[in-house]
């Protein structure tokens, strides 16, 4: 199932199936709290620019691509030492289980720069000019950041791991400062040319905002199921990738060393800052769906089978939790 050919398209119908589900049960009746705490930049742009209907068309259609981005990942730096598309297929179903992730907020337009950045960052290991390759990385945080302004703190893991790439220079350091600021550059050209320097302003004023911390009781029901899904196959994935990490190229585990800081990275923000739960969630899938995926792709012991089901089976609860939790 992990390998074969026409597993992806088996789990695309299956959550194409499930999303006509959830319309039907929920045609509206939870799209007004999908963006709670969202940035309050987010609401009027999505508003105006489109309509209700169009809603979870252009998320699936965000989802999909995100999908194939994750494929084309894995093909470029063989992250799994095989062409697969398991990870995809795991994306796809972590987030059809979830039916408030099937309405379009700021986290699913945020998580296309992120996984663009990801792809830059690669690309830097270990080059001697990666001047170029840091500067189009920090741009996708920056461009991001004025979305959802949170999404700024993982520059310092970036930063981290850069040097950790051996791609971290005085003069690429540069290019990442540049990178990121060139979003807000061009903000701020329009808010001063339209007299609308709040609209500038805003996206610092929003990451100077500190909720309360590790107040988790404002989590909805299905949130802290996905997180605690999420962890247990987090943990199990990151060790094995540990623990076989020999089997894998030297490059390979820094990339796959980089995907498992990111997501402790991930679940200590969601930890520290509940109320952006909703942003962060589409970007903990993706670091975990590439995990989850190298574990269950490399392996093939009676263990991992028996837990590869009993994986499944926790999707199947889970989706029914979710939609028992929103009747």
């Amino acid at each position: 199932m992990t390998a074969g050919r026409w597993t992806l398209p088996a789990v695309i119908f299956i959550c194409a199936l499930c999303w006509v589900l959830t319309y039907f049960l929920f045609p509206g009746s939870i799209a007004s709290t999908v963006l709670e705490g969202s940035p309050s930049a987010w609401q009027p742009a999505r508003d105006f620019l489109l309509p209700g209907w169009a809603d979870r068309i252009v998320s699936f259609l965000i989802y999909a691509t995100i999908g194939y981005f994750l494929i084309e990942l894995n093909n470029q730096f063989s992250i799994i030492r095989m062409r697969a598309s398991m990870q995809t297929a795991i994306y796809f179903l972590l987030v059809t289980v979830c039916p408030k992730m099937h309405y379009l907020y700021t986290g699913d337009i945020v998580a296309l720069g992120f996984l663009i950045s990801i792809y830059f960052l690669f690309k830097s290991y270990q080059q001697t000019q990666a001047a170029g390759y840091l500067f189009y990385s920090f741009f996708f945080i920056g461009a991001g950041s004025i979305l959802f302004p949170q999404f700024t703190i993982l520059s310092v893991l970036w930063l981290l791991e850069a040097y950790r790439f051996q791609s971290l220079t005085p003069r690429s350091f540069c290019g990442a400062l540049l990178g990121w600021m060139l979003p807000y550059w061009m903000l701020f050209g329009h808010a001063f040319f339209y007299n609308e320097m709040e609209l500038f302003y805003r996206p610092f004023n929003q990451l100077l905002t500190i909720g309360e911390f590790f107040n988790l009781q404002i989590l909805q029901p299905w949130e802290l199921a996905i997180l605690g899904y999420l962890l247990v196959m987090f943990i199990v994935s990151a060790v094995h990738c540990i623990a076989a990490g020999f089997e894998d190229k030297i490059r390979t585990r820094a990339y796959l060393q980089f995907l498992i800081d990111l997501t402790i990275f991930l679940f200590l923000l969601i930890a520290l800052q509940p109320i952006y739960c909703s942003a962060l969630l589409p970007l903990l899938i993706i670091s975990n769906s590439i995990l989850i995926g190298h574990f269950f792709v490399l392996t093939n012991s009676k263990s991992s089978n028996v837990f590869f089901i009993i994986s499944l089976v926790g999707l199947i609860l889970l989706f029914a939790f979710n939609i028992w939790t929103l009747l």
